[in-house]
């Protein structure tokens, strides 16, 4: 009887491999280890957004019991402070403002939350009780919360290097020829907007354990990292300033991230350097609640925008006048978030002759803001899109129409904007037609009159969005001011009797890299995902990576291992043709399988990689033994996922709670290798755009406090707030990686916050409301319909 394996490569819906380890409580993340005569720290955080530090007596905290030790930015001075990973340049071409970053605040505490001191005791709640016998004495500054208010002259000043509270002031594009366009402009629509400010809360809350061996005088840090080696890199030469051979990071399972986990923090290298002077591991677990104050936040952003068009609809020019909070201090990646991912896709999926942007990133008495998923991206498609509804309602054009007319057309590939990128394939129609066919557009004025008949007003909205992702070219961030190349490293390692390792500097937190990686290596070399191993995520196993982020693992670091591939074939097809006693040019592989051309004579790779190790019958004057490959991967170009998305609501009008109803996303993401997990990526995308647009914000009183600072204060999208997702893809191939990937982490969270914001204001057309500021609460909207006057079409 012949068994037949079911298909397990590229395009196949395979079960998830690591959904086991997981479901069966068996992961093993940060919080989960313990190491040997391990401590515990807690640290002390300031309560104020800024005041100078006049004393710390950590006398009562050192006598309470359990507690190793009490350390304050005094023991610290000989530490560096946390680097940035990325310089912009202002429109002179002078650096931007770079303040240190201390470890621990030093003189000045500039956010609450910002860390004071930190107590190591044998216990996490005798560390905890000690550090409330910490007597910490402050004089209150006036905060700097309001970025406009943190621009204006006489403003509280964060740091004594950046005047004005000002990072940098950078421009993209030729205003004179912008200015231009608009001068012979039939309209011109202007648009002001706020991108909401919000807070990740990945699932898995930070956590770091240091741990040093006295013997050797290495050290290790295990992590809640999306790129241990980036942390390698950035703590050991930077902060503990020791060799990066010295140092072992891992970053073991983690749960979620979205872009919260790439950064460089504080808490790491206090761990880490606690250890190594204790002599002892020293582990730190974040609370929930001080994960609002401690981790990086995402997007806030204020715009103000003005768009260009002819008599016929026609786009003719943008401009972008973007003011970005950067929060205390600079995170890792924070200051090409607002630039080169923002400012760079404001040509979206049109064909806009020329743009003008301009962005101010300001320093504010806040929690720092670096990426979060999607990162810039998010925020120039909800620009660009709001904008086009906006233009829609003014020159009568419908939405669709005007959208249709300014695509950019599908022989026009490659594409240059008039904003540095080159985008090198795309089919905006076809996924346009799809998804308006999908979501039943055309049968939407009739659902909407049912609704009317129920009391309820109902709205449909539409995004086509762009992102640029699979970050990215290392020459290319280079000259835009990266610190760091963005290239991959894979090692494929097929053992003697055929299984494979395989070793990738990408890091999984959520994304399914144990099975998608696999089917990889199913599909090219013909071994069962069952015989394929993934590691990842323990800087003394894998070569080397630049980790995940910017929807990168498949395009970047699938793309290493595909070439790492292809050497393991080329290798096995010169020992195949010394076994077989053919030439090489003649021997062919597929699947697993190498062929003297047109003949019966075979061998399968678990022969060839047993010669390989067992080198009896060997090509030793050409080769060595093992079959073992590594290749890097550094991308000739971001790739460019698109789609066009729809979102179809229902709001209350008793209540103004607006619910979801129907949601449609067709999304080019290039070839799709495991549609399962692209459809659960797009699904979590899409739930945390609703989240964003419908319920989450991060808000600050003016002395600096955040008063969402917790989950009874801060909104996160639940189970019953979101719609059935309908997901869907239309492939056109990426042209510059081996595997005509693009990307489909962001996706979701990138077309979802305006095409429901569309929806909302779309449902509220009779109210006279051309826009709403997100998230669109029940409150703003019952605000709205209460306002004291009836629908317009009424009066």
């Amino acid at each position: 009887m012949n068994v037949v394996t079911p298909f397990e490569g590229i395009g196949a819906s395979v079960r998830r491999k690591e959904d086991l380890r997981f479901l069966s409580g068996r992961g093993q993340y940060t919080d989960d280890i313990s190491r040997p005569g391990q401590a515990h720290a807690y640290l002390l955080r300031s309560p104020h957004a800024h005041a100078r530090i006049l004393s710390v007596d950590t006398a009562a905290a050192k006598a309470m019991p359990g507690v190793v030790a009490v350390f304050t930015s005094a023991d610290m001075a000989g530490l560096g402070g946390i680097p940035c990973g990325w310089q912009i340049h202002n429109k002179d071409g002078s650096p931007m403002a770079e303040p240190v970053h201390p470890v621990l605040a030093t003189g000045k505490v500039r956010h609450v939350g910002d860390p004071v001191a930190v107590v190591v005791a044998e216990s996490r709640a005798q560390a905890k009780d000690a550090a409330e016998a910490i007597l910490v004495e402050y004089e209150v500054l006036p905060a700097a919360v309001d970025m406009e208010a943190a621009l204006a002259p006489g403003a509280p000043a964060l740091h004594d290097t950046a005047p004005g509270n000002l990072c940098y002031d950078w421009q993209i594009g030729d205003k004179a020829i912008t200015d231009a366009a608009f001068a012979g402009a039939h309209k011109v629509v202007k648009f002001e907007t706020t991108n909401n400010r919000l807070v990740p809360n990945a699932m898995e809350p930070r956590a770091a354990i240091g741990d040093y061996d006295t013997t050797s005088g290495d050290y290790t840090l295990y992590t809640t990292s999306q790129n241990p080696h980036v942390i390698r890199l950035l703590m050991g030469a930077f902060v503990l300033q020791i060799p990066e051979a010295k140092l072992r990071v891992v970053a073991p399972d983690v749960g979620g991230g979205f872009g919260s986990k790439i950064y460089h923090y504080a808490e790491e290298a206090i761990v880490t350097w606690a250890a190594g002077k204790l002599h002892r591991p020293v582990k730190w677990t974040c609370e929930r609640t001080e994960s609002f104050m401690s981790d990086a936040h995402g997007r806030d952003h204020v715009t103000r925008c003005q768009l260009a068009l002819d008599a016929q609809g026609k786009f003719l020019g943008l401009r972008v006048q973007t003011h970005a909070n950067m929060g205390a201090y600079l995170s890792t990646f924070a200051p090409c978030v607002p630039t080169y991912l923002y400012a760079t896709l404001l040509s979206g999926v049109y064909a806009i002759p020329t743009i003008h942007a301009e962005v101010k990133a300001v320093f504010t008495s806040t929690v720092p803001v670096d990426a979060y998923r999607g990162a810039g991206r998010p925020e120039a498609t909800y620009l660009l899109e709001r904008l086009v509804d906006v233009a829609a309602a003014e020159t009568g054009i419908d939405k669709v129409e005007l959208r249709r007319r300014n695509f950019i057309p599908t022989d026009a590939f490659p594409y240059q904007t008039p904003v540095a990128l080159q985008y090198d394939s795309g089919n905006y129609f076809a996924t346009l037609d799809q998804a308006l066919e999908t979501s039943g557009w055309t049968g939407f004025e009739a659902r909407r009159a049912e609704a009317a008949a129920q009391g309820k007003l109902r709205g449909i909205g539409i995004s086509t969005y762009l992102e640029a992702c699979g970050i990215a070219p290392s020459a290319v961030v280079g000259s835009l001011g990266a610190r760091a190349g963005l290239y991959e490293v894979g090692t494929i390692r097929v053992h003697p009797t055929g299984s494979v390792t395989v070793l990738t500097g990408s890091h999984s937190h959520g994304q399914g890299h144990e099975t998608t990686f696999a089917q990889l290596v199913a599909d090219r070399l013909g071994v069962p995902i069952a015989q394929v191993d993934v590691v990842h995520g323990d800087t003394a196993k894998v070569p080397f990576g630049m980790g995940t982020y910017g929807s990168r693992s498949l395009a970047v670091g699938g793309s290493a291992m595909f070439k790492a591939m292809d050497k393991i074939i080329a290798k096995g097809k010169k020992i195949a043709a010394h076994l077989m006693e053919a030439s090489v040019e003649d021997i062919e592989f597929d699947r697993g399988t190498f062929r003297v051309a047109g003949t019966d004579r075979s061998k399968a790779l678990a022969e060839i990689s047993l010669a390989a190790y067992v080198p009896h019958n060997f090509p030793h004057d050409e080769l060595e033994p093992g079959l073992d490959e590594t290749a890097f991967y550094d991308p000739k170009n971001f790739t460019y996922p698109g789609g066009c998305h729809i979102a179809e609501v229902e709001i209350d009008s008793e209540t103004g709670r607006v619910t979801v109803v129907q949601f449609t996303a067709v999304d080019d993401i290039g070839r799709v290798i495991n549609p399962m997990i692209v459809e659960g990526q797009v699904q979590g995308g899409v739930a945390q755009g609703i989240g964003q647009a419908l319920l989450e914000h991060a808000v600050y009183d003016s002395a600096g406090q955040l008063l969402s600072g917790s989950m009874m204060d801060y909104t996160m999208p639940r189970a019953d707030d979101l719609p059935p997702v309908g997901v869907a893809t239309h492939a056109t191939l990426c042209t510059h990686n081996p595997l005509g990937v693009k990307g489909c982490g962001e996706v979701g969270a990138i077309g979802s916050p305006p095409a429901v914001m569309n929806a909302v204001v779309d449902a509220l057309r009779d109210y006279g409301v051309r826009h709403i500021e997100m998230p669109a609460t029940p409150a703003k909207i019952w605000n709205i319909i209460n306002a004291g006057r009836r629908p317009m079409a009424a009066e």
